[in-house]
């Protein structure tokens, strides 16, 4: 296949930048050049684009106060203007977004010139943005067979990939399930987004499972800076074997020896769990714009591999009966999770966006099931 350029539209968060990166490999290795359009956050996540050429490009961003309009539009014609520009000196064969405001002056130059273009959706809520641009876009990229606030008249573009993760990750999947009956280790994510559940009520739920599965716990905690001493001292007084820290530089090899994962559900940490064949106890942040992370649980819930809890409702108690019903039956809710994973999601992707540039229509990847728009 001839080498091709395209350029991927995404920052903001790692959400929207990690599937993206994976793009970007998975294109690269394949023969084809890769550029990225992003902001100024986006172009500072560590670890990511090595080698890819990155364009900073101005996103300005719409919000309900009449006073971010002016200049966040001043801000968007700025990037689109810049990016026709790059459009005109390089020729991309497509433009992909990711989502998230950085993403849209990409995508608008890109229509106003004629070239192809597609969005991918990482949660179970189509985002804002690529609600914006959905009619426009050639293809629609979903994470979810259930993906929510996709308009009727948008339903052929639909194409079901998954949520691109890391090749580490996928090859968790790959092995057997750690053997259950000696020590029971726990992976507690998410602290930096909801310490108050993950560093108030965790340690109290495990103050409250039986003798037999406390003494058997090794957890390894995410908790802000400002929590870990607290949280730290508590699990010393239940003697209960914990590891605090701020951040996991090598989560992979955390939640290959986990037995269990509490956490959030974001996007990425759904796809990760599913990938890897991890049960979890999922508690959704509540903030998450238009609930998208109690949408992203369902499919996994449902399949039996996750047990979901809403924050306003949670307590140690229901959180330590969570935990004893995940525990007395681990490999079975691992091989439910692992049901519901896309490993394959990265390359059905780039074969999606590949077939951008044909004479011909992209081929369904798999269905994808709409949900009516709210009125």
């Amino acid at each position: 296949m001839t080498a091709k350029l395209f350029v991927l539209a995404a920052g903001g968060t790692g959400g929207h930048m990690v599937p993206a990166h994976a793009l970007a490999r998975e294109l690269k290795d394949r023969g084809h050049k890769v550029a990225l359009v992003t902001d100024a956050r986006g172009s500072k996540i560590p670890g990511l684009f090595d080698g890819v050429a990155t364009h900073v490009l101005p996103a300005g961003r719409l919000t309900g106060r009449p006073t971010s309009w002016l200049p966040g539009v001043r801000a968007i014609m700025q990037g689109r203007a810049q990016a026709r520009a790059l459009y005109k000196q390089r020729k991309p064969a497509a433009v992909i977004g990711f989502g998230g405001y950085p993403a849209y002056p990409a995508l608008a130059a890109a229509f106003g010139m004629g070239v192809k273009t597609a969005v991918h959706e990482q949660n179970a809520v189509l985002g804002r943005v690529n609600r914006l641009v959905a009619a426009r876009v050639d293809a629609i990229a979903t994470s979810y067979p259930d993906t929510a606030r996709v308009r009727a008249s948008c339903e052929d573009k639909v194409r079901l990939v998954g949520n691109p993760v890391r090749a580490e990750v996928i090859a968790i999947g790959t092995r057997p399930y750690p053997a259950v009956g000696g020590t029971f280790h726990l992976l507690v994510t998410g602290g930096s987004q909801g310490a108050t559940v993950m560093s108030r009520v965790v340690p109290e739920a495990f103050a409250l499972l039986p003798d037999n599965l406390r003494s058997r716990l090794s957890v390894v905690q995410q908790a802000r800076a400002e929590d870990m001493d607290a949280v730290r001292a508590r699990y010393e007084k239940l003697a209960i074997k914990a590891e605090i820290a701020t951040y996991l530089t090598d989560l992979p090899e955390r939640l290959a020896v986990a037995h269990l994962v509490i956490g959030r559900a974001g996007a990425s940490t759904i796809s990760e769990l599913t990938a890897a064949g991890r049960p979890a106890i999922l508690i959704p942040l509540p903030s998450a714009m238009d609930d998208h992370q109690t949408a992203n649980a369902r499919e996994m819930a449902d399949a039996g591999g996750a047990i979901v809890l809403t924050e306003a409702h949670i307590t140690p108690q229901r959180l330590a009966d969570a935990i004893a019903d995940l525990a007395a039956r681990l490999p079975e809710a691992a091989a439910a999770a692992l049901s519901v994973g896309r490993p394959e999601a990265v390359r059905l992707l780039a074969d999606l966006v590949e077939s951008l540039d044909n004479t011909t229509a992209p081929q369904l990847v798999g269905a994808a099931k709409l949900q009516p728009v709210p009125a």
